[in-house]
Parts: C-alpha cells; structure tokens; sequence
C-alpha cells in the first residue's frame, strides 16, 4: 500500500479514537454535580443523559456525540478527496474509517477504563457524515427510527433496528460495484456488530421483558 495511505489512515484512526473518547454525557454530568456512570442504567449515553439529567442534557450529549463523529468523518473524506486528490470512493472509505475509529474511542474511551457508550449517536454522526448527499436516505432512516420508537417505547429497539443498520445497507444500495465495496461492507458492518455487542444486555432484557421504555410513568 501506498505510504501516504498508510500515513492518512494512522492519522485518521488515532483522531478519531481520541475524539470518539470524549464522553459528552460524563462532562455534562460532571458540570450538574452528577456522575452519569451512577445513575440511571450507569451508560453515559443519550438515553441516559435524557432520563437522569433531563432533556437539555440529553439533547447536549446527543449533539455533543453526534458531532464528535460527524467532524473528523466527514473532515477525513473531504480532506483526502478534495486537498489532498485521492480518489472519490478512497476518500469515503476514509472517513468511514475515521467514523469506525471514532465509535471504539466512544465506546472504549481509554481515560474511563474502556467503558463507554452504546455507539449509537455516534453511528449517526457517521452515518450523516458520508452519505449526505443522499439525504433523502437519512431522513427515511431517521422516520423509521422515530416511528420504531414511538409505537414500541424502546430506544433500544430502534437503535438496533435502524442506525446499526444504516451503513451496511448504504453500502449495499450506493456502493455495490465499486471497487472498494467488499472491503467498505466489511467495515460497514462492523458498526453493526458493535452496536450489537454494546446492545447486549438490552437485548436479554428484551427478550425477558424488562427492558426500560424511554417515557416510563
């Protein structure tokens, strides 16, 4: 492989790993005298954040993951397409990547013991990141989770059913036939995989009924 390849995605993974690291939803709790990591369910996701510290705050951890993913995917693609001339399809498999990196920083951030969050806002930072000029894609993705979540009570469901999948099914609907579609299906569906490892034990509770509705009375 080429150096400069190798150099890029060093470069890339190692930056998205430390920003993916950055726990948005430690930080605002910290801020309102709370450790997220001891209330609720103990995750310092968006789900989390929303039920233990309200809906600013779940809002600011949301935002706050979302871009942590969007910025250096998205930042990761343009750069190498546009500045540096690689070519299109190199430079989406850059950023992919760079998002890939990004959620194992989130989800296995160094500087909280590699306990992190469940991947997902990050996902869809990414996921926004390098399909946007499919958008029309991403609002129908975003309509079937939202509709998901609404007639079922669980995030969780929803999460496992549309953002975990998002990737891999653009991959198969935008990228088949190019010449990097195996290795980019590849990667996409490790987002799937670990949405589903960090699902696990919502998924037992799913199954035993016990899982938690996101507006419980």
């Amino acid at each position: 492989m080429n150096p400069v390849f190798i150099a890029e995605i060093i470069i890339c993974v190692t930056a998205g790993y430390l920003l993916g690291s950055v726990s948005f939803g430690y930080i605002i709790g910290k801020d309102a005298g709370i450790d997220i990591r001891e209330s609720g369910s103990g995750n310092i996701g968006t789900t989390n954040a929303l039920r233990t510290l309200g809906k600013k705050a779940g809002f600011l951890t949301f935002l706050g993951d979302f871009l942590k993913a969007f910025i250096p995917a998205f930042a990761a693609r343009y750069i190498s397409c546009n500045v540096i001339g690689d070519g299109a399809e190199y430079a989406y498999l850059l950023g992919l990547v760079t998002g890939l990196a990004t959620v194992l920083g989130h989800n296995f951030p160094v500087w909280m013991h590699f306990k992190g969050g469940k991947g997902i806002a990050v996902t869809s930072g990414v996921t926004v990141a390098i399909a946007y000029e499919h958008w029309p894609y991403i609002l129908i993705a975003l309509a079937i989770f939202i509709i998901i979540v609404v007639a079922t009570g669980y995030v969780s469901v929803g999460s496992l059913l549309v953002p975990a999948w998002a990737l891999p099914v653009y991959a198969v609907i935008f990228k088949r036939g190019t010449a990097y579609f195996p290795v980019i299906l590849v990667i996409s569906l490790l987002f799937t995989v670990l949405a589903v490892i960090m699902h696990r034990e919502n998924i037992k509770r799913l199954i035993n009924g016990t899982e938690n509705k996101l507006f419980r009375k």
